[in-house]
């Protein structure tokens, strides 16, 4: 009944703009008028702990530009909130819970295509208007090839949605559709700020979202974000993704419990600032440097207990300084090159002062391990820690890497040595 009562105060402004414009002004020109509202609690501008509340809010200041501060409290979020150009969203702390929903997922029955805008499904139960839905089949379930889209209307078993499909899916290739989607999502904006407040992305009772579509925090087509005092935990998919953007800024935030990668900017997200955060206990990498992440920085972050890699990085990922890190205690590589032909392999990238310590402990890895052909690779005043004798080796060069230049750094004893060339 809750949900209900909120959906129907969402339609009702549209309701009373069809019968008297001159009210709908009334209601909403008070708060278009203030560059800064509040949310969640009786004295809030708006009162309700949600995402219709949140959305209403930054809407509202969305037209001049402003702040939506969100009070401490248990938000609970069905569809992303999604933040539009100019707009702040500023929490009050750890108290400021932004958390995920339940996960709903089905079958469709009919093979969804192309530009198609509708899904017939097996059962609607549970999927609402206004929800984020995630649209896959066995052949086409990551990066590019998911559709995502809006619901727009559910008519018995066919939700309708808001952008056609960009793939031909097929329902005999366990072809589903569920409500996987992200907590905050910047989407074709411009700046923006999200600090002080909690992401939860309620694992347990949610199916994997796909990182180049969905995140905790979601930046995509966008430009001068910053993400700044934020914990991301628990999210099922990836921490943090920005694809296809331009000067982002991830700093003194904590992502953990990642369902996959922890942070991961590609697709061409030049200027990137990655500073100061403690980024732990994700299934997959710490930090995967995605392709064309280019003249970025990654400064004095702690990267420890990922399942495979620390930081990982590769296609045409260039001139990135990597500068005081702490990497340790992953799964596999501490800083992992990976492979790519000379043309397209990470160029220019200096590390100056990490340190690279216990890394392989999931059965043996190395604390930096060269897979392409990089050219002018850096690595200077690093020290190569191996006091738990998990890392095999400090440096690996694997047949076709070449090797870097080293400059001043230390080394434990590792079993291997110092550098192994395959």
């Amino acid at each position: 009944m809750k949900k209900l009562n909120l959906f129907i105060l969402f339609l009702l402004p549209l309701f009373i703009f069809a019968q008297n414009k001159d009210t709908v002004d009334a209601l909403v020109s008070p708060l278009v008028a203030k560059q800064t509202l509040t949310v969640g609690g009786e004295y809030a501008d708006i009162a309700g702990f949600d995402n219709y509340s949140i959305q209403f809010a930054i809407d509202a200041v969305a037209k001049t530009g402003g702040t939506v501060k969100l009070n401490p409290g248990l938000y609970e979020i069905v569809a992303p909130v999604r933040i539009k150009s100019n707009v702040k969203l500023v929490g009050a702390g750890t108290e400021t819970i932004l958390k995920r929903d339940k996960g709903i997922q089905t079958n469709y029955i009919v093979d969804a295509d192309y530009g198609e805008l509708k899904l017939t499904v097996e059962d609607a139960m549970g999927f609402e208007v206004g929800m984020k839905v995630q649209v896959t089949d066995d052949d086409k379930n990551s990066c590019w090839a998911v559709s995502t889209a809006y619901i727009t209307a559910i008519e018995n078993n066919t939700i309708y949605i808001d952008k056609g499909l960009i793939r031909d899916y097929r329902s005999d290739r366990n072809g589903l559709v569920s409500n996987a989607s992200s907590v905050i999502e910047v989407i074709g904006e411009k700046n923006v700020e999200i600090s002080n407040l909690t992401v939860n992305g309620n694992r347990e009772e949610n199916y994997f979202a796909d990182g180049c579509n969905s995140a905790g925090i979601l930046i995509l087509r966008s430009k001068d974000v910053t993400v700044d005092n934020v914990q991301v935990k628990d999210f099922n998919g990836e921490g943090i993704s920005w694809q296809i953007t331009e000067n982002v800024t991830i700093k003194n935030s904590e992502i953990t419990g990642s369902g996959n990668t922890g942070l991961h900017p590609g697709t061409g997200s030049p200027f990137s600032l990655i500073e100061n955060n403690n980024i732990h206990h994700n299934d997959r990498d710490g930090l995967f440097i995605c392709w064309r992440v280019y003249e970025s920085k990654v400064l004095n972050n702690s990267m420890h207990n990922n399942g495979r890699f620390g930081i990982c990085t590769g296609h045409k990922d260039t001139d990135v300084l990597f500068h005081g890190n702490h990497v340790y205690q992953n799964g596999s590589d501490g800083v992992h090159l990976r492979g790519e032909r000379e043309s397209n392999a990470p160029h220019r990238n200096t590390f100056v002062d990490n340190l690279i310590e216990n890394n392989g402990t999931d059965g043996g890895g190395y604390g930096f391990s060269v897979n392409s052909p990089a050219k002018d690779l850096v690595l200077k005043e690093n020290t190569f820690g191996n006091s738990e004798k998990t890392q095999k080796a400090a440096i690996y060069i694997y047949k076709g890497g070449a090797k870097p230049k080293l400059i001043d750094n230390e080394y434990d004893e590792h079993p291997d040595g110092k550098m192994v060339l395959e």
